[in-house]
């Protein structure tokens, strides 16, 4: 159990053995208020004020906190706070940082919701600007409770103490962060940076060592824990983002009921096959939208070695992380979508392996393991959706791993509405066109249709659309003409 005190203790007092005065509670808030604080301190004795200035202390006696006001000392004992902020306290109390709290006197005591780092009587900021605390704070609010409290840390490693600012930011976060961090996660950072410290490796080993512990830090590891998200808005979304495809909108609708329901992702993610064309990566951004998650795209396709996704050993100059880890680095936490275009190329490896035989890794969501991180990443917050052409040419392991939606091309009146109500306008608006200057007759429009009956998808009939606006703003601004209407004839006389 951490404790904190203050150097101003007596002597003879310093002997005793320490007292925990608080409790903690599991909190998985994002903000705090007086309703809902970071901890509550002891206001017994006397009400503070909203904004009180002073320090917590350091791991010698009791868990409390110095009032500093005009020359005089007073203390208050710590008698709850939130689990995850345990260790970001005792850090603060270790480096003796001048802090501000917010909080509110109310019945259970002063409730404090804001600490800010302060100047005080001539001390020195740590964190420039309290860039580095508002970070931890942002952090933690977004992790989740510890499951455990936290008993018997370990003595910081052995290993040269380096002074550079980049790896003492590394260290005062994971510090802070404590067991927020996965276990597996906190015991790596902990002996790669042991590494980046010694001067008995090689220089390479340091600096991959301080490259992979930057990467890592970087991720906000989140929990499994989805919250509900709302029906209405989610099929406002498809029906804003895809015409049509009322079979595919209701499997994604039953893929968010069952998320609202357990509040974790589906076993399974999706696999969209189709035509080229048919809007498959549309309605895997509108999933990623519906779902708020950052996303990312794996493009099989341009990818020939398992080792573009699973990442170089250390043991190499040039090494450096696969396409996989960097996703999670770029997107900067843990639950993402990810967006796999060609899954039927995924097979066609030309190096030493099968890239699709590393994708089964990624997709069990036991966890994911890049060669240059020497580490498993947990994957329970990927949410996985595949497009392709051709479902026959996907090995049946992987097939196994996705629930598959079939996209059928669209007919040939779904393409006229499409076109005259999606792609012409989207291109007028684009190029500053209004209606009215550029329109089609009801012949005009079957010709457009009838020209690219043979090709799949809506591409062409996009790229007809700007074609046909792109002639019209010519007639406009050369010829001057008010507005340009195209009959069959002037179709067929643009296009063939």
């Amino acid at each position: 159990m951490p404790v904190f005190d203050f150097s101003s203790i007596p002597e003879n007092e310093k002997k005793q053995d320490p007292v925990c005065s608080y409790t903690m509670f599991r909190s998985n808030e994002a903000t705090a208020s007086p309703e809902k604080p970071i901890l509550i301190l002891d206001n017994s004795s006397e009400p503070w004020k909203h904004h009180a200035i002073g320090v917590f202390g350091n791991q010698n006696k009791r868990t409390n906190f110095e009032f500093r006001e005009e020359g005089s000392s007073a203390y208050a004992d710590i008698l709850q706070i939130d689990a995850r902020f345990v260790s970001l306290v005792r850090w603060l109390g270790e480096n003796h940082i001048n802090v501000r709290l917010s909080g509110e006197n109310r019945e259970e005591g002063y409730a404090v919701y804001k600490i800010r780092e302060t100047a005080f009587g001539g001390g020195t900021k740590l964190s420039a600007e309290d860039g580095f605390l508002q970070f931890m704070m942002e952090r933690l609010f977004a992790s989740s409770a510890p499951a455990e409290e936290e008993q018997g840390e370990d003595e910081e490693e052995d290993g040269d103490d380096m002074k550079l600012t980049s790896l003492q930011s590394i260290s005062d976060f994971m510090t802070c962060a404590g067991r927020t961090m996965p276990e597996n996660i906190r015991l790596w950072a902990r002996r790669n940076l042991a590494v980046a410290r010694s001067h008995e490796v090689s220089p390479e080993e340091r600096r991959h060592a301080q490259r992979a512990l930057s990467i890592m830090m970087n991720i906000q590891w989140k929990g499994n824990y989805f919250e509900a998200i709302d029906p209405m808005e989610a099929r406002r979304i498809l029906d804003e983002e895809l015409y049509g495809m009322e079979k595919v909108k209701q499997r994604i609708m039953e893929t968010i009921i069952q998320i609202n329901r357990t509040h974790t992702l589906p076993a399974y993610g999706l696999l969209l096959v189709g035509p080229a064309g048919t809007g498959k990566s549309q309605i895997a951004y509108a999933v990623a939208r519906i779902l708020k998650l950052p996303w990312t795209t794996l493009d099989m396709s341009s990818i020939n070695d398992p080792e573009q996704l699973t990442g170089s050993s250390r043991i190499y100059a040039n090494a450096k992380p696969g396409i996989i880890m960097e996703a999670f680095s770029m997107a900067g936490e843990s639950n993402l979508v990810f967006i796999i275009n060609e899954l039927d190329k995924a097979a066609n490896g030309k190096g030493n392996g099968n890239p699709a035989d590393v994708l089964l890794t990624l997709l069990d969501n036991l966890g994911f393991t890049d060669n240059y991180m020497e580490c498993t990443v947990p994957t329970f917050g990927v949410y996985p959706i595949a497009t392709a052409n051709d479902k026959e040419q996907i090995s049946a392991p992987l097939m196994s791993r996705f629930a598959v939606i079939d996209i059928p091309d669209y007919t040939p009146e779904e393409k006229k509405i499409i076109f005259s109500r999606f792609a012409l306008p989207k291109v007028l608006k684009r190029i500053g066109l209004q209606a009215n200057e550029c329109t089609l007759t009801e012949e005009g429009l079957d010709a457009v249709v009838e020209i690219y009956s043979n090709t799949s998808g809506i591409r062409d009939l996009e790229q007809a659309a700007e074609h046909l606006a792109a002639n019209a703003l010519y007639q406009i601004e050369v010829d001057g003409v008010k507005e340009v209407v195209f009959d069959a004839e002037k179709v067929k006389k643009l296009f063939l």
